[in-house]
């Protein structure tokens, strides 16, 4: 019972694997680009996470959320990591032309911030809404501008995955016993403090749906000579946003540039400016020993890094808007759904834009009760 009323499930052939997608009974598969919005989810999750937006966004649009390789119901073929995430961005756009879609307007959450990113430098896109996006300069070992610290990404990758969750997302555990266990960690991770919804069961089997086969999450490590002695290897889901590997800063040249909206929560715990999953921060807060310092292993400016590059963006002809949700996690769509729907509305076109947009380094804050 994972699919909510009006989605529909189905797995697809393209011409680079087997992918499962989830579509709303009655939509118009001859829609135009612009009434066509693809949704792509982001690390240890898959499609399912989109149901609830889609069940409310308007019947005139063709909605359609994609599965990622090793997520949902798409095949767990190996990831290539040193493409970065184009293993995935590719295995979309195949996945567009096998359902006829030339172009579409594209949402992309967490990790698959970081894909759609990578799409639209690749492909033309109508537009891109940005939720909680990975940093254009990748995840973990960087400074603010981009730099990396070490020239091997030491700290990066898969090698910073809890043994445990591996496990217990192979074991498709369900249970709250253990801060490891996915349901925990979608509590303390992805949401923020307070959230509660009637579908976390599904929102637990969406991340149980994550390939833990080799190639796929975590990824292999290699030792490294510098703190905390791994770095990023070159397979796997967690290796695709090492630094060495990923950098969608380049997003800043494609032309013409579909408009852009970053949506994030300010209680975000996975990309901020002080994220509890960069092992360069865990380090200064002593969840890691040995730390050796801030000039050596500065903790990533995840947030920051991301507002430059779009200030960069609309300093070079595009259109973008921040929208900042007042105490919300990893996860807008979930925890502010009506707020969520309707700045992606605006952002598509499907309802009026604000005439003069918020310009990158001034974000539009809502609380709890907008």
């Amino acid at each position: 019972m994972t699919l909510l009323d009006g989605i529909t499930s189905r797995i697809i052939d393209t011409e680079r694997l087997r992918v499962g997608i989830l579509e709303r009974r009655g939509d118009n598969p001859a829609a135009t680009a612009d009434q066509t919005v693809i949704l792509v989810h982001g690390n240890v999750s898959s499609s399912l996470f989109w149901q609830e937006l889609m069940q409310d966004l308007p019947s005139d649009l063709r909605v359609v959320a994609i599965d990622l390789r090793g997520f949902g119901e798409t095949e767990s073929a190996p990831v290539d990591a040193t493409r970065g995430v184009r293993d995935f961005s590719d295995d979309v756009f195949a996945t567009l032309q096998a359902l006829g879609i030339e172009t579409a307007h594209l949402v992309g959450w967490s990790m698959g911030g970081g894909v759609v990113m990578q799409y639209a430098i690749d492909h033309p896109a109508r537009s891109l809404t940005l939720q909680a996006p990975v940093s254009p300069y990748g995840f973990g070992g960087t400074r603010r501008d981009g730099s990396r610290v070490t020239a091997d990404d030491a700290g990066c990758g898969a090698g910073g995955a809890n043994p445990d969750f591996v496990q217990r997302l192979t074991d498709r555990d369900t249970t709250d016993e253990a801060p490891t266990s996915p349901r925990s960690v979608f509590r303390s991770g992805y949401v923020a403090p307070g959230y509660a919804s009637e579908h976390e069961d599904i929102w637990v089997e969406s991340m149980n749906t994550t390939s833990t086969a080799t190639g796929n999450y975590p990824g292999d490590s290699v030792a490294s000579e510098n703190w905390p002695g791994f770095a990023a290897g070159r397979l796997g889901v967690l290796n695709t946003m090492a630094p060495q590997y990923f950098d969608t800063s380049a997003i800043v040249e494609i032309s013409p540039k579909p408009p852009v909206l970053w949506v994030r929560g300010s209680a975000d715990a996975i990309v901020s400016d002080a994220s509890f999953f960069d092992t360069n921060h865990l380090g200064a807060f002593g969840v890691i020993p040995g730390w050796p310092g801030a000039e050596l292993a500065p903790a990533q400016e995840m947030v920051s890094q991301t507002r430059d590059v779009l200030d960069a963006y609309r300093a070079a002809g595009g259109t973008v808007t921040e929208v900042v949700f007042e105490g919300v996690g990893h996860a807008p769509h979930l925890e502010r759904p009506a707020q969520f729907r309707r700045a992606l509305l605006e952002n598509i076109g499907y309802i009026g834009r604000p005439a003069d947009p918020a310009p990158p380094t001034e974000a539009i804050i809502l609380s709890s009760s907008d």
